[in-house]
């Protein structure tokens, strides 16, 4: 029968012995510098998690974790494990440099002050340098911004606050200090995002929940923005920027209800009013704003205040450039006003909006109202409507023809007679295409009278004589041709 092999141990009297928690929690330690120098953050903050369960009072391996927590962003975590190896002991450098470092991550000017100037009396002023620099442009940042804020700059209030989180890339307040800002620029969809990311981290952030409520109120959602305002005051019953806003916004919903009851009952003028009064409630929401102004000029349209019309649109339009409502009537008062060249303008800039047929022809029909409008308005040269009948076109003319004929205006200053020569000639030229049924059309179309057939074309003195070559008699007074008189015979 076989004898069995004897296997030898390499075996240590150390390995015999069972390891104290001391040197367990050492062993662990080391494995998560390791993993910690290869950037395993996740892995290494195991090992601190069973170091400090082993030996709960070793300031280091909280200082370890908190270094591992500040490598994965998780600052309140970080802070909280620095704090606990200073309080474990107090002399721990390291642990106020990962305080302040901390503080400054979240915003806590105050906090890391104090912890910069601990680590200074540890291991000299040296040991904090960078820190205190961020400390610094972190206060100047902060009343950039608030002078600013109180200049209604909030532009640069983003700016300031986007600086500053390159610094506190943690700190909830300049997150919603910008995001509040980035709803008054009327960029609400961003402001939202913001609010809702720290949401996530904190349900009952009022200043989160009061910035998607003014993103709410701005985007014309009175309802929801009610509710997250009274959540807000539910939270924080002295909530100055919630009660206020909240009072705006139940003011100025009041007050466009009122006048929009006032407009569908037809009374123009009380309508105007209350929509003059919401428009002075509060300038910041544009959206709003934006419809006020429409409203106004609709009902500015019904009172024929035309140019009052337009105006509001324009207004609309600032707040709204993409305010189809708005483009479209303002083009019509442009029309109404004879501004022919701003409503082609306005329907081109309405056709690249709203590429739709009707636009398309109304932008046409502008096109040819505007070729009119630069053409002689020969109905206003005859003092008569744009619907006059043959008849009342040849009485015009006749008494036009006889006012401004050069015979009677020859002992005039050459000034007058000039002009006198002029309007006579337009007389002639708008009773040539008037009297003539197709040229007539043509000129009420719109269409060119440039082909053959210009009023330009017609000879004054010649439509004068056939018109007036009746048998009639007729004569100038005295100073007409020098040394003689000028005589016509009607029938």
């Amino acid at each position: 029968m076989a004898e069995p092999e004897v296997v030898a141990l390499d075996l240590t009297i150390d390995d015999l012995v069972p390891k104290s928690p001391e040197r367990l929690a050492e062993e662990k330690k080391e494995s998560g510098n390791h993993l910690y120098k290869f950037k395993n953050y996740k892995g290494a903050l195991a090992m601190y998690e069973e170091a400090i369960k082993l030996c709960p009072d070793n300031a280091s391996y909280y200082g370890n974790r908190s270094a591992c927590y500040m490598m994965m962003g998780m600052y309140k975590k970080a802070l909280e494990d620095a704090q606990k190896a200073v309080a474990l002991d107090p002399t721990f450098t390291k642990g106020y440099i990962r305080v302040t470092k901390c503080c400054i991550a979240l915003g806590d000017l105050f906090g890391g002050d104090q912890a910069a100037q601990r680590a200074s009396e540890l291991g000299g002023p040296d040991c904090v340098t960078s820190e205190r620099r961020a400390l610094e442009t972190l206060r100047r940042l902060n009343e950039d911004a608030q002078r600013a804020l109180d200049a209604g700059d909030y532009r640069r209030v983003v700016f300031c606050m986007d600086r500053c989180l390159d610094y506190s890339p943690s700190c909830t307040k300049a997150k919603l200090t910008k995001a509040e800002c980035l709803a008054m620029l009327g960029r609400c969809q961003e402001a939202q995002e913001i609010a809702n990311d720290c949401l996530r981290s904190n349900s009952f952030d009022t200043e989160a929940i009061f910035v998607r409520g003014l993103c709410l109120y701005f985007e014309d959602k009175d309802e929801q923005a009610f509710k997250h305002f009274q959540q807000v005051l539910r939270l924080a019953p002295d909530h100055k920027k919630a009660m206020e806003t909240y009072k705006k916004a139940k003011l100025l919903k009041q007050k466009k209800e009122e006048g929009n009851e006032a407009f569908k009952m037809g009374r123009w003028q009380q309508a105007l009013n209350l929509y003059n009064e919401a428009l002075e409630v509060d300038k910041n929401n544009k959206t709003v704003n934006a419809k006020l102004y429409y409203n106004k000029a609709t009902v500015c349209a019904k009172l024929n205040q035309i140019k009052e019309a337009a105006e509001a649109c324009t207004a609309a339009l600032e707040l709204d450039e993409n305010y189809v409502k708005a483009l479209l009537r303002r083009a019509k008062c442009y029309t109404e006003l004879g501004e022919h060249e701003e409503a082609v303008k306005d329907y081109e800039r309405l056709l690249k909006i709203d590429k739709t047929k009707e636009n398309k022809q109304l932008l046409h029909e502008a096109k040819i109202a505007l070729k009119k409008s630069k053409r002689k308005d020969y109905y206003k040269i005859l003092g008569v409507e744009k619907n006059a009948s043959e008849d009342d076109i040849k009485k015009a003319y006749r008494k036009r023809a006889l006012v401004h004929h050069p015979d009677r205006h020859a002992g005039a200053s050459d000034s007058e007679r000039r002009e006198q020569e002029r309007r006579f000639k337009e007389v002639g030229e708008a009773y040539g295409v008037l009297s003539d049924p197709k040229k007539r059309a043509r000129y009420d179309h719109g269409q060119d009278l440039d082909d053959g057939c210009s009023g330009a074309d017609i000879d004054p003195n010649v439509v004068f004589q056939a018109f007036f070559n009746r048998g009639q008699h007729f004569e100038f007074p005295t100073g007409g041709f020098p040394g003689s008189s000028f005589t016509f015979q009607f029938g």
